[in-house]
């Protein structure tokens, strides 16, 4: 399956690692991270790449950026990458790639998530147990934010100017912002949706973004469409005919009549199959009869195979057909039966 083209939002932050390959360290010393520094710095400046934040750790970059264009980022990504990896490589005679595949990036929607973004980025190195306090690691844009150092390579977000009308008012609050513990559940979100790739924010910032960037902005729901099941005990079509058409015929009559339900013939069967179990001649055709009363045949055949007294069994089983006494039984098995 082809990979989706990089994400891109006119004017939105996106949040963007890049990992060192097999966890390898991808810094060694000062000479590298100033190295790393200064790549950085040219490449945002030559492809008009806004950096609000950035951290460099052994194994990592973590970068807070909004592009000017759709090439912005890649290009200026590529260019860092190409540049310092043959330093690194000229420096440790060692050859190939030093990064884990490409960077993974993500739009993510400022009003709710830029400020969570800045501080997982800057606060990186202390989640990683490198120091204690942010403030102590040289190599992250903490230090520029809380007002210990002028930082060129940043460039100043309206949602950090937003928190305070002065450099001083915007440093404190954003030191006492970085003191409160970070939200483990949107920290976990942030970081899966930049390793994915997908937008960060609401069920609105989602569908603007897929409007504006013209693409899938989050994975599609797993597995195969449910498939529409018929509801449980639904008879078969033409069952009752099927079942009518296969009886055999009882007692050498015909079977169940093209109108009679298919239960009617069943109960039929029945009773004739019983007619023949241990019984003389006369006792089957007076069931024979009493089975069929309303065909005038049965009565006939049961007379003359049993003579006279099974002539009489079939008079009784026609009456027996047409008594008003006839057992409700009877009546259930055969529906709408009527007198010789």
């Amino acid at each position: 399956m082809a990979r989706l083209a990089r994400l891109y939002v006119p004017d939105q932050p996106q949040h963007v690692i890049l990992r060192g390959l097999d966890q390898q360290p991808a810094f060694v010393d000062d000479q590298d991270y100033e190295l790393f520094i200064d790549c950085l710095k040219a490449a945002a400046r030559d492809h008009h790449l806004a950096v609000h934040a950035w951290v460099l750790m052994p194994g990592a970059v973590q970068l807070l950026v909004t592009p000017s264009d759709e090439s912005s980022l890649p290009k200026a990504m590529q260019a860092v990458g190409r540049r310092y990896v043959a330093h690194f490589n000229r420096r440790y005679a060692r050859r190939g790639t030093l990064w884990e595949g490409r960077y993974r990036a993500t739009v993510i929607e400022g009003e709710r998530f830029f400020l969570l973004a800045s501080r997982v980025v800057e606060l990186a190195p202390v989640r990683s147990h490198l120091v204690t306090a942010p403030e102590d690691y040289r190599w992250s844009s903490y230090r520029h934010h809380i007002g210990l150092t002028v930082d060129s390579l940043i460039t100043d977000h309206p949602l950090y100017w937003a928190l305070g009308n002065t450099p001083f008012e915007r440093q404190r609050a954003y030191r006492e912002l970085c003191e409160q513990a970070l939200d483990e559940r949107e920290t976990t979100q942030l970081m899966q949706a930049t390793l994915k790739g997908w937008v960060l924010g609401s069920d609105t910032y989602r569908d603007w973004a897929s409007r504006t960037a013209n693409r899938r902005v989050s994975p599609l729901p797993r597995g195969r469409p449910r498939k529409v099941r018929e509801a449980p005990g639904t008879p078969a079509v033409g069952a009752g005919v099927s079942g009518a058409a296969s009886m055999p015929a009882a007692g050498g009559s015909g079977g169940a009549t093209s109108g009679q339900p298919a239960g009617a013939a069943a109960g039929q069967s029945a009773t004739h199959s019983g007619s023949h179990t241990g019984a003389s001649p006369g006792a089957a055709a007076s069931t024979t009869g009493g089975a069929h009363p309303g065909s005038g045949s049965a009565t006939t055949s049961g007379g003359n195979q049993g003579g006279p007294t099974g002539h009489s069994g079939g008079s009784q089983g026609a009456s027996g057909g047409s008594s008003p006494g006839s057992t409700s039984g009877h009546d259930e098995r055969k529906p709408g039966t009527g007198t010789h």
